[in-house]
């Protein structure tokens, strides 16, 4: 895949707040609403922001779309149409560009992926989960693991490019039973699948049955066995990791996310959508407010629904390189750490680093976070970055 110097990218990130429920292990940004949603009256705020945005830091070319959340897929097909011709509008748009859409794999909305192949999306992220039910059951999802594979299914008659996510490290889930679980996955996966330990974040109903001794997950050595067994299988599948969770044939990964992770440049539109943008040569990291309503009547207000526009310090840039361009396994460029932090990274803290088998060097003269210590990825970056 092209490493980070030999593409400019600029993406956009759509982020649709609303769930039909509330997953126990979810943190992001989502919120359920019984009440009918005005989605007109949303459409236009992000229309607004959308404006906003490209008046503030003008002509870009888009090279990828991401609509998250939240559960995108409840979105109509017509608004998610209307956002990508505002985008369309207001920047130019790259010939192959990447538009994902993130989609719960339920029978009403699978039915809707062609209406958003339409609409101009070319590839579509499931949020599968499991392939089992009673751990389906656990994890708060909504649907069985016979409907997951049937939108799988119309996924990849109706999309060229469809990835799904699974969730592993699950409550009284031993390595046996998730090796035949991900071989099931890789027979219905094209190009990509997104494999992510479960972990017990604060403020969720999981972290209170946690603490209340009503859940147990998979201890240290048992968790680094499912890590273990995953890569083994992937990379033997033609599916090896490119990131610490995500997997893909090469070539097939995911562009929006290496934006992230390459720390290039985004925009983000939408409820607690976050970004990072370079404005006079200067890069900010935005947010907008969280809360849904509070946001739309913020827009409507100002044209945009910003909380957080910041300037980063060099010291700030030089941190989030280090943490979020090591999650790949292509690594950091130390040069451009050089240049954006204004010096060098620590050589004593790397040779020790190196002395540990922690990190490694490319033949491109990259620095790479080895195998073996993906799993302990951020003690590594803490000691970089300190």
């Amino acid at each position: 895949m092209p490493r980070d110097n030999e593409r400019s990218a600029f993406g956009v990130y759509v982020h649709w707040p609303f769930c039909l429920s509330k997953c126990p292990y979810c943190d992001f940004n989502s919120h359920v609403r019984h009440a009918a949603l005005d989605e007109a009256r949303f459409l236009r705020a992000y229309l607004a922001e959308i404006g906003t945005t490209a008046g503030r830091i003008g002509a870009r070319s888009v090279t990828s779309i991401f609509f998250g959340g939240g559960t995108p897929s409840l979105m109509q097909p017509a608004t998610v149409a209307a956002i990508l011709e505002a985008i369309a509008r207001h920047w130019s748009v790259a010939s192959d560009v990447e538009v994902t859409l993130e989609a719960n794999p339920t029978s009403v909305e699978a039915e809707r992926f062609r209406g958003y192949r339409v609409a101009g999306v070319n590839r579509v992220s499931l949020g599968v989960q499991a392939l089992d039910d009673g751990a389906l059951r656990r994890l708060g999802r909504t649907h069985t693991a016979a409907e997951a594979l049937a939108a799988v299914a119309v996924a990849r008659e109706v999309f060229a490019r469809y990835s799904f996510d699974l969730i592993y490290a699950r409550e009284d889930q031993a390595v046996a039973a998730w090796t035949a679980e991900l071989r099931r996955a890789i027979a219905e996966a094209a190009e990509h699948l997104s494999l992510y330990q479960l972990t017990i974040e604060p403020d969720t109903p999981f972290a209170a049955l946690r603490a209340a001794g009503k859940l147990t997950i998979p201890d240290q050595d048992c968790a680094r066995a499912l890590y273990e067994v995953t890569q083994e299988i992937c990379t033997a599948a033609g599916l090896p990791a490119y990131e610490v969770s995500n997997h893909a044939r090469p070539g097939a990964e995911c562009r929006h996310n290496l934006v992230y992770w390459r720390m290039q440049e985004y925009a983000g539109i939408g409820p607690g959508a976050h970004g990072r943008l370079d404005i006079e040569g200067g890069r900010r990291a935005t947010a907008t407010e969280k809360r849904p309503e509070a946001w739309l009547m913020r827009v409507e207000s100002l044209g945009h629904g910003l909380t957080t526009d910041e300037a980063l310090t060099r010291e700030e840039i030089a941190d989030e390189l280090l943490l979020m361009g090591l999650r790949l396994t292509e690594g950091i460029d130390p040069s451009r750490y050089a240049q954006v932090a204004g010096r060098s990274l620590d050589p004593r803290r790397l040779a020790a680093l190196h002395q540990e088998g922690a990190v490694e060097v490319t033949a491109d003269g990259h620095l790479r976070v080895t195998a073996a210590a993906f799993p302990v990825l951020d003690a590594v970056v803490a000691d970089l970055a300190a």
